[in-house]
Order: structure tokens, then C-alpha cells, then sequence
């Protein structure tokens, strides 16, 4: 018995280990949008993609059934020019395609990206969508809203100044949708419902 001591600790190892990535990939889709969750979220893109990835799209569309789908465009090489288009559903990144992007002569590509961190962040968008809840419960009554999709705007040019977090709600069983526009130092900008 002895003999199988070592084998069948490092199946249990095995085991334990393979749990928990499954269940923090599970956990992913099942992020609440909040602050915290969307954190998780910016947590799990900086483990997949690395913490100093640069991103021009970033999307979080919430579907009833699967949970939280993730979308990026993202490369670890800016000056590479190669990104790749990922989509995380289920737990599971599948890269969808590859991009060759173009840059003016004279400019970085690094110049028409961001990185999440403290200007851009993912937990100042999951706060953004629980304030948008907020909003329509105070002011329209609106009870049991969902969130629809949650994304970066990033503009073309690199202009900072213009980068947007949009949020867009709807009602639990469907319906209108609700967008609002909000800078990224969390001042709403429009509002259409």
C-alpha cells in the first residue's frame, strides 16, 4: 500500500488543483455586476492576458442562460501590431481571430490602446452599471434590472479624453433598453430610456 502512497497523492493534488481552475473560470460567468465583480473579471483578463496587456475593445454582455460573456481585443506586443479578438463564455477563451492593425508614421500602437489599471478599470464600470440600477429604481421604479453589456469605449484616434464606459440595462424578462454614457472619472455624460 505503501508503493501507491506517493501516486495517489498526486492524483488527489491533481484533483484539488483542476477544482479550483474550474471553478474560478466557472465563477467568471457568474460575476455579479458590481464593483466587485467586475474586479474579478479585470482580475481574470489580467491572469489570462498578462497585467501590462493592452486592450482596444472590452465588452461584458450579460445573457440569462450562460452568465457573463467577455470580449477583448488584446495583445501583450503593441508594437508587434498583432492582436487577437477573444471571447471568454462558459469558463472557456477562444480566440476568434487575429488582427494586423496599422498605425500613422511617427505614432507608437501602444498610443491607440489602454490598460486596465487606474485610469481605466473594470470595478469603476461595475460601479458605473450598479449606479445606473440605482438611478432607474430612484427615479422610474424600475425593479429587477439586468445588465445587457458593459464596455470600454476607446476611440480610433487614442484620445484618452474620449474614452467612454457605456452600460447599457434592461428589464429582467426583456424588453427596453436602457444606455447611459459615463466619463472615466464616473460623470454621466447622457442617459436615454
Amino acid at each position: 500500500m505503501k508503493n501507491f502512497s506517493p501516486k495517489l497523492k498526486r492524483l488527489n493534488l491533481f484533483l484539488v488543483l483542476l477544482l479550483h481552475v474550474a471553478s474560478c473560470s466557472n465563477s467568471i460567468q457568474n460575476q455579479p455586476a458590481t464593483a466587485g465583480g467586475f474586479q474579478n473579471i479585470e482580475n481574470a483578463l489580467k491572469d489570462q492576458f498578462g497585467k501590462g496587456a493592452y486592450y482596444t475593445d472590452l465588452t461584458v454582455t450579460y445573457n440569462k442562460s450562460i452568465g457573463n460573456i467577455v470580449g477583448v481585443t488584446v495583445t501583450e506586443i503593441p508594437e508587434s501590431l498583432k492582436m487577437g479578438q477573444w471571447n471568454l463564455t462558459q469558463g472557456n477563451w477562444q480566440q476568434n481571430s487575429d488582427i494586423i492593425i496599422e498605425v500613422p508614421v511617427g505614432t507608437k500602437a501602444s498610443d491607440f490602446m489602454f490598460q486596465l489599471g487606474d485610469t481605466i478599470s473594470l470595478s469603476k464600470l461595475g460601479a458605473l452599471v450598479e449606479q445606473s440600477i440605482k438611478k432607474l429604481k430612484d427615479e422610474k421604479q424600475f425593479e429587477n434590472l439586468t445588465l445587457s453589456t458593459a464596455r470600454v469605449f476607446y476611440p480610433d484616434n487614442g484620445d484618452i479624453s474620449k474614452a467612454e464606459y457605456f452600460v447599457n440595462l434592461q428589464p429582467e424578462n426583456g424588453g427596453t433598453t436602457f444606455r447611459f454614457r459615463y466619463s472615466l472619472n464616473g460623470n454621466l455624460i447622457s442617459m436615454n430610456y
